[in-house]
């Protein structure tokens, strides 16, 4: 590979992204005896959470399951509890996880009691079936003596009764008025560790409704379009309805619903991250669509530099462009930190919109994988 000699040495910088001011909750967990935080609202990093998909009760199995989600970058982990066998599992899930479990609660609020004393970092309870008002407090007593947060997710398809009948439908409104309730009865009880959720299956009201809670509360947002469909349908579904959010400043931590493994919740939600340039650092892929100018095979180099990229894990924050033909890249390239522009047989290589090199196409994306790597070592002179 040919390069010159006067390459420009730092990333540049991601501008500031606007941010919803909210209060903080911590989220604590134990690893080998050493306790960790994981912080949700007040500025922090924005999270990326799934959800595991088989049964909690089997440790084991739940636990894998777990491992997998935090090896794919899941920074917190919710388990259902719709039994007693589940809820009795949780000690050893806890004990076994390396990120923060949430008890996902609905109809019996003891299971939340329960959860509590097994040492969750956060309690799911959803206001449309957690029950009698006394119930809702003595998990919120419980829950601010553990100093455990509580997470008010509210869903479009199980409102409470009267609210469903004031408005008729789950309308923006009625998912608001929901959330507020329960957070007035936080208030009362001098609990401030809440979470608000607002999920709707329809991306517009979804939208809406987060908007509304953002102008009425200060309280962190968890972000989901719930029930967002396939692989072919969610990714868009939770991409439009999370990144808009996200692009206002709205949202502290969200997770991408899938009827799918839920490893790819974990991909695609820290995707929509990368591509705001939001969360973790990483390189972020940038490829033209093609079009008659195209020189060479871009599919199949986009392809393997985005497989190597993800094998590796890079944390440089890199904006990479692939580009098909000399018009693309580097001018319409020219604000990403490295790329190719495909030519017959070649492509031109640049860093910062400036042509340093040439490479043949079998040798793209190694060449791309180099340059990344070698990022932060200083010019030759």
């Amino acid at each position: 590979m040919e390069l010159s000699t006067d390459e420009s040495t730092q990333a540049a910088q991601a501008p500031q992204r606007p941010r919803r001011h909210s209060r903080q909750v911590t989220l604590r967990h134990t690893v080998d005896g050493v306790e960790h935080e994981t912080k949700i609202g007040g500025g922090a990093p924005i999270t990326v959470q799934s959800m595991t998909t088989g049964k909690t009760h089997d440790v084991e199995g739940c636990l894998a399951e777990v491992r997998e989600l935090a090896e794919a970058g899941a920074d917190v982990v919710r388990v259902a509890v719709p039994r007693p066998e589940d809820a009795d599992a949780l000690s050893a899930i806890v004990a076994g996880s390396p990120v923060p479990i949430v008890a996902d609660i609905h109809f019996n609020h003891t299971y939340a009691l329960k959860a509590l004393e097994a040492g969750v970092a956060k309690v799911r309870i959803n206001p449309g079936n957690i029950g009698k008002p006394e119930w809702e407090r003595e998990v919120l007593r419980a829950a601010k003596d553990k100093g455990v947060p509580i997470r008010i997710g509210v869903n479009g398809g199980s409102l409470e009764k009267d609210i469903l009948d004031k408005y008729g439908y789950p309308r923006p409104e009625a998912l608001v008025e929901s959330a507020l309730r329960h957070a007035e009865v936080c208030d009362r009880e001098d609990f401030q560790d809440v979470v608000i959720s607002v999920k709707h299956s329809d991306v517009y009201f979804m939208i809406q409704s987060y908007r509304l809670l953002a102008e009425q509360t200060d309280y962190p947002l968890h972000l989901g379009v719930t029930e967002s469909g396939s692989m072919k349908t969610g990714p868009i579904k939770s991409s439009i309805g999370i990144g808009s959010l996200l692009a206002d400043g709205i949202g502290d931590t969200i997770r991408v619903s899938l009827a799918a493994d839920s490893v790819n919740e974990v991909k695609v939600g820290h995707q929509i991250l990368k591509s705001l340039r939001l969360g973790r650092p990483g390189v972020n892929v940038i490829a033209c669509p093609t079009c008659g100018r195209l020189a060479g095979d871009l599919f199949s180099v986009v392809d393997e530099v985005e497989e190597a990229v993800a094998k590796r894990g890079f944390e440089r924050d890199l904006n990479v462009a692939l580009m098909g033909c000399a018009v693309n890249g580097p001018g319409e390239a020219a604000g990403a930190d490295l790329g190719v522009s495909l030519g017959r047989g070649r492509a031109h290589v640049f860093k910062k919109g400036e042509i340093v090199g040439t490479v043949d196409q079998d040798e793209i994306a190694d060449a791309v994988i180099d340059l990344i790597e070698r990022w932060d070592e200083p010019a030759a002179s």
